[in-house]
């Protein structure tokens, strides 16, 4: 018998246009001899479209107005076997849509509320993996109401760390408002910026040398697998918004030219992050490395990854030999088994 899946897609943040092309990837891959799959597209606004609108959306690949408030019927999942929530960013990938499919008790692909909440949040993820002992830059958080009040508490601190230096908003995807500051007196501009977007602000370090961006994809529940290593590579002062979605400014190497012990490590790295983070069902977990001093500092973890078929995370498991389809077709698995 056929498992009815609720495909997820769309949704509130800057990536709504990626989910809608990961999600036209994924319904022409999941297996309709083992699957029945119906769509619902989330618009902008948090609206759930009905289908004709639904269909439209992903057709044109364009955000999409009107439709139900969040308690739509969909919601509830009901009838439903497992819901592929295929969203990314605030509202979708933070723990929020996995709270109410919980509530729901409906099977879902990828990490519950705790794993999506904490590694959504950069200053969580941070604490966490310093707990676990998982190297990273040198960082520092700033609060805006500090800012408000004691702005050279902030540039202090800012200055510790050291300039040229990164300023990001905690809770944000896609390199949405982040900035390098190369010099103090860009630091209020970038400040202003992320706190815009976000009441808490990451500060990061550079490293002394400009690292290679490598990445690997980790799969599973309890006894998680991880992927060949994979390097970005980009023609860009950093992989920001412009960089990251423009075609031709960033080239994927898989498996990346590493040395089989530096991949080994990269791999360790990446299951000890998907564990003390309590991930499951898929992240894609990435590093910066340092040729110069050996470093391999973890950068982030995204719990739900671009899924195009020639986005990064499919493409490192296509290079372990699992296909698209199978990858895909494994993650409602993993979904079934863990709840």
């Amino acid at each position: 018998m056929k498992k009815r899946i609720l495909l997820l897609a769309g949704g509130q943040s800057g990536e709504h246009e990626v989910s809608l092309m990961s999600a036209r990837s994924v319904l022409s891959a999941l297996p309709r001899d083992q699957f029945d799959v119906t769509p619902v597209v989330i618009s902008k606004q948090g609206r759930w479209l009905p289908p004709t609108e639904t269909q439209r959306a992903l057709e044109s690949g364009e955000a999409a107005t009107g439709g139900d408030l969040v308690l739509h019927r969909a919601a509830s999942a009901e009838g439903y076997d497992a819901v592929f929530p295929l969203l990314h960013g605030p509202m979708g990938e933070d723990g929020t849509v996995q709270g109410l499919l919980t509530l729901a008790g409906i099977p879902f692909v990828g990490s519950g509320v705790l794993g999506s909440a904490v590694s959504m949040d950069k200053v969580m993820t941070k604490q966490v993996l310093a707990s676990a002992g998982i190297p990273q830059v040198a960082w520092a958080l700033a609060a805006r109401r500090e800012w408000q009040a004691q702005p050279d508490s902030v540039r202090e601190r800012a200055a510790t760390l050291g300039y040229p230096l990164f300023v990001k908003p905690a809770n944000l995807g896609s390199s949405v408002g982040i900035s390098k500051v190369a010099r103090p007196e860009d630091l209020d501009g970038a400040l202003n910026l992320a706190f815009s977007l976000d009441r808490r602000v990451i500060l990061e370090a550079m490293t002394a040398h400009k690292p290679r961006e490598v990445e690997v994809g980790i799969l599973g529940n309890d006894a998680p697998i991880a992927s060949p290593v994979g390097e970005l590579r980009f023609d860009a002062d950093f992989y920001d918004y412009e960089t990251k979605y423009t075609e031709g400014r960033a080239t994927m190497h898989i498996p990346a030219p590493l040395s089989a012990e530096v991949a080994e490590q990269v791999r360790a790295l990446a299951l000890r992050a998907f564990r003390a983070l309590d991930c499951a069902g898929l992240a894609r977990v990435d590093f910066f490395y340092v040729e110069e001093t050996g470093e391999l500092l973890l950068n982030e973890v995204n719990t739900m990854p671009g899924f195009t078929t020639t986005s990064m995370y499919p493409k490192l498991f296509e290079a372990a030999g699992l296909s698209y389809s199978a990858l895909v077709t494994r993650l409602v698995e993993l979904a079934l088994e863990e709840r």
